[in-house]
Order: C-alpha cells, then sequence, then structure tokens
C-alpha cells in the first residue's frame, strides 16, 4: 500500500471563517474510509479540497503527485482526471443517455479513438451492472441506477481515489446498500482508496471501513 493523500497541520477556512483545524491525516490505496459528522460541520468541504475546488488555508497537504498548498488553477484539471466523483444529486446531463453521458467525459479527459472510448465504456457499464441500460436517458432510470452510471462516470479514467459525497442520501435503503456494496467492490477489486461521507449507521455496520469523524472543528479517526 502507498500513500496517496496525505495532509500535515491543514487548516480549512471558507468566507474566512475556519471549517476545520489541524487535520493531520494520512490514507493509502486500497483503503475504503467512512467520513462522517453532523450536517455542517465541513465534510463536503474538506472533500472540496482534495479536488481543489476549496484551498487549503495553512499547513501542507499532497493529493498524488499535487502539492495543493501550491496548487495553480491550471493544474486542477490534470488532479482532477485522476479522482472520482460521485455526487449526491448524479448531475448527470439529462438531454443524453447513460452511454453518451460516459462518452462525454471521455472526449472532455482527452480520449481520440471511436473503438477505445467503446470498449472503456462497455467495461465501466459492465462493472456496475448497467451493460443493457446505456441507451436510456437519465429520466427513464431510477434513482439507484442513475448513482451506478455516476459511479461508471467516476471510474472511467482508472481514478486512484473515489470521492462519494453523500452517494446514498437520495435513496431507498435497499439501494443504498447495493451502491455501498459496489464501491467497496471497486475498492477492493481496483485498489482504489475511498472516501465517502455518510449518515447511514447501518450501512457501516454492513461494509466496514475506517472511520473519519469531524466534531468542533476537528477531522480524527473514530475507534
Amino acid at each position: 500500500m502507498s500513500t496517496v493523500l496525505k495532509y500535515e497541520d491543514v487548516r480549512i477556512s471558507q468566507q474566512e471563517v475556519d471549517v476545520l483545524e489541524e487535520v493531520n491525516l494520512e490514507l493509502a490505496d486500497g483503503e475504503f474510509v467512512y467520513l462522517v459528522g453532523k450536517v455542517g460541520a465541513g465534510k463536503s468541504t474538506f472533500l472540496k479540497t482534495i479536488y481543489g475546488e476549496v484551498p487549503i488555508a495553512d499547513g501542507r497537504a499532497k493529493v498524488l503527485d499535487f502539492d495543493l498548498s501550491r496548487l495553480k488553477q491550471r493544474e486542477i484539471p490534470r488532479l482532477r482526471r485522476k479522482l472520482g466523483i460521485v455526487f449526491q444529486d448524479f448531475r448527470l446531463l439529462t438531454d443524453r443517455s447513460a452511454h453518451d453521458n460516459l462518452e462525454f467525459v471521455l472526449r472532455a479527459t482527452g480520449w481520440k479513438g471511436k473503438r477505445e472510448m467503446e470498449h472503456r465504456i462497455d467495461e465501466v457499464l459492465t462493472l456496475v451492472g448497467m451493460q443493457h441500460k446505456g441507451y436510456k436517458l437519465p429520466n427513464e432510470l431510477s434513482g439507484g441506477e442513475q448513482q451506478r452510471v455516476v459511479i461508471a462516470r467516476a471510474v472511467l479514467n482508472h481514478p486512484q481515489i473515489i470521492l462519494a459525497d453523500e452517494p446514498t442520501g437520495n435513496l431507498d435503503a435497499e439501494t443504498g446498500m447495493q451502491i455501498a456494496a459496489l464501491l467497496h467492490r471497486i475498492c477492493e477489486e481496483q485498489g482504489t482508496l475511498v472516501i465517502m461521507s455518510t449518515h447511514n449507521k447501518q450501512l457501516m455496520q454492513a461494509y466496514p471501513g475506517k472511520v473519519l469523524g469531524i466534531e468542533n472543528h476537528r477531522l480524527e479517526f473514530r475507534v
């Protein structure tokens, strides 16, 4: 296992208000980490620092080969190509099929060959159990199916880290369990670091992982 994320004495602020202080954290590939805390505690803000949407205010932070404390605007697209991001609200292009949503991302991230793109789209749709539904528009899919397409989109470029921000928040309990199981499988089979924010304790018991808790502006592992 190798370290893919390291924060040392990091302070995170938004609108000049400290959200998190003295963040010290080291995570390796192949780990599954739950991020927990009350609404407004700073879970989403912490995840946003990893993909360069919120700058770190102080300290040192490294994600893969990127020094977040010196991250330049032009480097952010390259950083994000190495990450997979799964949102609670899906954010699929509503006028394009599942297949075309994936093709759009491949083209946007520099893929050129039609055959290679089709092969990769088939691979990721099969991985998430959606190989027979690529032709459907998002509004023709259930919430769970849409989230599977979102996960397929997240893994297109073989990311070393997947960030999942409340990925089961809009789903029923059974579908949420299926999504958690899928993320765990990707973590195990592909050696991807997965950081998943959640409030769902049942899900955490069914699919154990490390637990990072946020409380009183501190982020610490919970036993």
